[in-house]
This record gives C-alpha cells, sequence and structure tokens, in this order.
C-alpha cells in the first residue's frame, strides 16, 4: 500500500499540505476526498490508491471523487477536478472531469473546511 497516502480529518495549514510535494510529484498533490465524511485522502501516484485506502475505512464508493491540487506561488492553490475515478455514468458523470457544478462547490468546500488555505478553480 502507499505509505504517501494519508487520510486527513482534521484542520491542517498551507505548510502541511505542501508535505505532500515530491510523494511522487513536484507541484501536483492528488486527493479523494469523501463528500459524505467530509475527508481526504491526500498524497500518492494514483487517485485509485488513494480511494481504496478510503474504501478500507468505511467510505461508499458512490461519495468518493478525486482531483488534483496544484499549490502555487503568491499563496495560490488551484483546483483540478480530473481523475480516471470520476468516470460513472450510473451517477451521470462521463468523463474524467467533475461535470456537475453543485458537486464540485461541495468536495471545494470539504477541502478549504480541511486544509486552511482558499482554493482557485
Amino acid at each position: 500500500m502507499n505509505q504517501d497516502i494519508k487520510i486527513i480529518k482534521e484542520r491542517i495549514s498551507e505548510n502541511e499540505l505542501r508535505l505532500f510535494l515530491n510523494k511522487p510529484f513536484v507541484d501536483i498533490i492528488k486527493f479523494v476526498v469523501d463528500v459524505e465524511k467530509e475527508i481526504i485522502a491526500l498524497g500518492g501516484e494514483m487517485h485509485a490508491d488513494a480511494e481504496q485506502i478510503l474504501l478500507e475505512n468505511n467510505s461508499e464508493q458512490k461519495n468518493l471523487w478525486g482531483g488534483n491540487i496544484y499549490p502555487e506561488a503568491q499563496g495560490r492553490v488551484r483546483i483540478e477536478y480530473e481523475s480516471f475515478i470520476n468516470i460513472r455514468p450510473s451517477q451521470n458523470n462521463r468523463s474524467m472531469e467533475i461535470e456537475e457544478n453543485e458537486l464540485k462547490e461541495k468536495i471545494k468546500n470539504v477541502l478549504e473546511k480541511i486544509i486552511n488555505v482558499k482554493f482557485v478553480d
């Protein structure tokens, strides 16, 4: 199992978020959010690995959505709502990109609740 992936339930700072850089990507941090439990799995190489860790911790797959965080200069932190795990025709999401704006907003709210930064899309 990927030891660089951590489940985050408590608020963390931007500096703590940046500790996930270079594990393995220089400028990207993978995330999977459980929108029901409002927890996040951060880090690792593949969203599917983070998804698996959340599933093993009693999350339901229908509540898990993946994306990428890009901590940029000047305190800007950008979100990308794209992952293979998001392809879910049964939930009306037919692409890697999350298509529903309401779901994107819910994910962003969970991220901002747990990670002490202001995200930009």
